[in-house]
């Protein structure tokens, strides 16, 4: 299945700072992602992930710094062309309500097109294509309120997929898929020819799809590299609170991260054993 074609760009955050209410969410983040990457964004609960985020792909504007793409400063942009250079998947997705999934889909060519204008022969191969490439042609023709929540980010997937990045900026995009979705998902996001910015809870799969890892922590980056330079036993009971024993995995020679338990917990009994008293 031919996937859609894009020219990647090169994305830089320089000192990015973002507050809202007295409350100070990231301290000047510096990244970057070189064209043609997959960059993956890490980090606990509140480290700031999602907001850096929406920094990249413009619903929140940094409070200081700036964000490069191509060398551009992505806040002189107009909505419409930075859409043209960056495309989002979403942990949730909104003006979708009544449409189906197909309908979905072909808004990711809206950037490309005039208000008025309706969809051509090369939209509607397009929105079929990536709709087939990510396995939801099956069920283009349901209204995506309706769908589970995996389909629903298989089809987010798509609408970025026709929207002809250079940038795609996904946030959680394994949330809510069985395994073999997961794999085929960053599998295809890692084949685009377009540079790829990931926020990843499973550490394992940021390990084994991106090429680089930034780790946020309260809102700061405390470390960032190739992920077997970043993903230490050390960094993660020290960022993470939990204990680990990190390997090689045999097939990809990625770090394989096995977990014991929290830092500061009591180690478990194993099964079928009994306290005495």
């Amino acid at each position: 299945m031919t996937v859609i074609a894009a020219q990647a760009l090169e994305l830089a955050l320089e000192g990015v700072r973002y507050e809202t209410e007295g409350h100070t969410l990231l301290h000047g983040v510096d990244l970057t992602a070189r064209p043609g990457e997959t960059v993956g964004v890490v980090g606990p609960n509140g480290s700031g992930k999602t907001t850096l985020l929406r920094c990249v792909y413009g619903t929140l504007r940094p409070t200081a710094g700036r964000v490069l793409l191509d060398g551009a400063d992505a806040g002189a942009l107009t909505v419409k062309d930075r859409a043209r250079r960056v495309a989002v998947v979403p942990q949730e997705a909104s003006g979708t309500f009544g449409l189906t999934v197909r309908e979905v889909v072909a808004m990711g060519r809206s950037p490309h097109k005039r208000f008025w204008e309706q969809d051509g022969p090369d939209d509607v191969r397009r929105v079929a294509e990536a709709l087939e490439t990510v396995g939801a042609g099956a069920f283009a023709a349901r209204r995506f309120d309706e769908l589970s929540g995996g389909e629903r980010q298989r089809a987010l997937v798509a609408r970025a997929l026709v929207q002809d990045p250079g940038l795609l900026a996904l946030d959680e995009p394994t949330n809510h898929l069985d395994i073999r979705y997961q794999l085929e998902i960053l599998g295809l996001v890692r084949a685009l020819p377009a540079t790829g910015l990931l926020v990843l809870h499973d550490l394992n799969l940021a390990a084994a799809f991106c090429d680089r890892l930034y780790v946020l922590d309260g809102g700061r980056v405390v470390a960032s590299g190739p992920p077997a330079g970043v993903l230490t036993e050390e960094l993660l009971a020290e960022v993470y609170g939990v204990r680990t024993r990190i390997g090689v995995h045999p097939d990809t020679g990625a770090p394989n991260i096995v977990y014991l338990h929290s830092a500061g917990a009591t180690r478990p009994r194993p099964p079928g054993t009994r306290t005495g008293g």
